[in-house]
């Protein structure tokens, strides 16, 4: 079982798998990419307008950001490098910005060199992994809520 196994973790991927990789990996980097062109807007949301998309109405309607509402600043922040910016204006757009830039490097690698490294990102993470990142979402969602109002 330990051969197989072993095996398995030394074998390349072959040119199919490859090509997944590759797409994969230009897909995860297109936001990061598009970010790094954009200017973090000074309040934490509002970002997004430059790319065109209308101004979130969650605000004005009921008060409270939108779950989303500081993602596009928080990727332009990490994009720039100032990641203790992207961390305090949206914590979850801050981890869904490195995660992005880690799969898109593990997607090239995995396409220029036939590495497995990035394999597991095919697989599913289990539910656990699932009820942690909704966990971090709404805590996220929250804490940028309460700073946006002034309560922290």
């Amino acid at each position: 079982m330990a051969a197989t196994a072993q095996s398995t973790i030394d074998a390349r991927l072959s040119p199919s798998e490859r090509l997944t990789s590759l797409v994969v990996g230009l897909v995860a980097a297109a936001p990061v990419i598009v970010a790094a062109f954009l200017r973090p807007d000074p309040s934490g949301i509002g970002t997004h307008v430059q790319l065109g998309i209308p101004t979130c109405t969650w605000p004005t309607a009921l008060g409270i950001t939108c779950p989303s509402c500081g993602m596009t600043t928080a990727f332009a922040h990490a994009a720039a490098g100032d990641l203790l910016a992207s961390i305090r204006t949206q914590p979850m757009g801050f981890l869904l910005a490195v995660l992005a830039t880690a799969v898109a490097m593990l997607g090239v690698l995995g396409a220029a060199t036939g590495s497995r490294l990035g394999y597991w990102l095919c697989r599913s993470p289990g539910r656990t992994v699932w009820w942690v990142v909704g966990s971090t979402a709404l805590a996220s969602w929250l804490l940028t809520t309460a700073r946006l109002k002034g309560w922290i």
